[in-house]
């Protein structure tokens, strides 16, 4: 069994490629996005790109339909630096990993406090 495989190697350029995409397009209603991770199937034909953005719910709205609308532009792009005899089909996904980490930090920091006022 090959210690690295073919579609981690894409996976990781696509990442890095889709990132650099993101940075020149020119959609003011595109907020500050990060891809924070791919994910891609075994036979290459669909990657799932996960992503984050700094702001509110509006923003985050905002940020996904242009991420939709730029699928297509996205992926010609990714045709154009990648040399892939097919570029797999695209599918933005919110991240909402660091959202919920400060989530789960809140609640045992109020848990701390109630331990700490309970043994007063």
């Amino acid at each position: 069994m090959l210690p690295y495989k073919r579609s981690e190697r894409i996976r990781k350029l696509l990442q890095e490629e889709i990132s650099k995409i993101l940075r020149d397009i020119k959609d003011p209603k595109l907020g500050f996005v990060t891809v924070t991770e791919v994910k891609i199937s075994d036979d290459l034909s669909v990657s799932r790109v996960f992503y984050s953005v700094l702001g509110d719910e509006k923003e985050r709205s905002d940020t996904g339909k242009v991420l939709s609308k730029a699928t297509g532009y996205i992926r010609h792009c990714l045709s154009c630096s990648l040399e892939l005899r097919k570029v797999p089909d695209i599918e933005f996904i919110y991240d909402d990993t660091a959202e919920r980490a400060v989530r789960i930090y809140s609640l045992l920091d109020g848990i701390k406090d109630e331990e700490k006022t309970s043994r007063k």
